[in-house]
């Protein structure tokens, strides 16, 4: 049973992970500018959600064939030929592969932490969306609202779900005030300190913070800390290599998913 449930869950991974370099692009944006809705040739998105799934591959630009033109220019072009050596298939657009395989890893051992427990129902759902704010933040320092948001309300709702199943090992009271307090706590360095901390830090940190106070406050605690550590040696590194100064800014999403990822391995270990 367990080896199934870590298949099932690696290969929910795999296919959810594949869809993240599609999103990320067209979330990937500076602020004020509008989603993208094209590919970079020009072509409209298209598929489920109004285009938002599919693969990072842009089907149009991949249908125009490789031809040869006489130097005149007079005569027609020669007939579009299928896929193969002499027509390569349509090139990503996105980065295609470090999402999917960081995705599949955090299914996995969410599932083998978690085990058959309600709760890991909720893991599943929300590991996709944090890596594709991961994705985002590294790529524009950004945080969308439309998956923040939507992040903190799902894990209230999943975890409330979960709660109300036999053989969960959380709290979803505890979840709920881990929430308030990991939010609040960030809001409070946004207002100390608006160029260092992001306001979309605040709302990613009110999901965190549902799901690290799941189990309990200690992993709260534990999670917290572990994404500004884990932040803070990445700063570190870059200053050391030359790579950045003691004011460069870094993408803080990242590493607070990595904290909390690292808290609710522990803290379902722990269950």
């Amino acid at each position: 049973m367990d080896l199934v449930l870590l298949a099932v869950a690696a290969v929910w991974g795999g296919v959810t992970g594949l869809l993240i370099p599609r999103a990320a692009y067209r979330f990937a944006v500076e602020p004020e500018e509008p989603w993208r809705t094209a590919c970079p040739s020009g072509h409209a998105f298209t598929g489920p959600l109004g285009g938002w799934l599919g693969p990072a591959r842009c089907a149009a630009c991949g249908s125009r064939a490789q031809t040869v033109v006489p130097p005149s220019g007079d005569e027609p072009e020669a007939p579009a030929l299928p896929y193969g050596e002499d027509r390569p298939a349509p090139a990503p657009y996105a980065p295609g592969t470090l999402a999917p395989l960081v995705t599949v890893l955090a299914c996995t051992v969410l599932a083998a932490a978690t085990g058959a427990r309600p709760e890991l129902v909720g893991w599943l759902l929300l590991a996709p969306v944090a890596v594709l704010l991961a994705t985002v933040d590294r790529r524009v320092h950004r945080l969308p609202d439309p998956l923040t948001l939507p992040l903190a309300a799902a894990a209230v709702l999943l975890l409330g779900g979960a709660a109300l199943l036999p053989g969960h090992a959380g709290s979803w009271t505890s979840g709920l005030l881990g929430g308030l307090a990991l939010g609040g706590f960030y809001f409070l360095l946004f207002l100390i300190n608006p160029n260092g901390m992001g306001f979309g830090d605040v709302k990613l940190a009110l999901a965190l913070g549902v799901a690290l106070g799941w189990y309990g406050w200690e992993v709260l605690f534990l999670g917290g800390f572990a994404g500004f550590l884990f932040g803070a040696a990445y700063g570190l590194g870059l200053v050391l290599l030359r790579r950045a100064g003691r004011r460069t800014g870094i993408p803080f999403g990242p590493f607070m998913i990595a904290g909390a990822l690292t808290g609710i391995l522990l803290g379902a270990l722990a269950a």
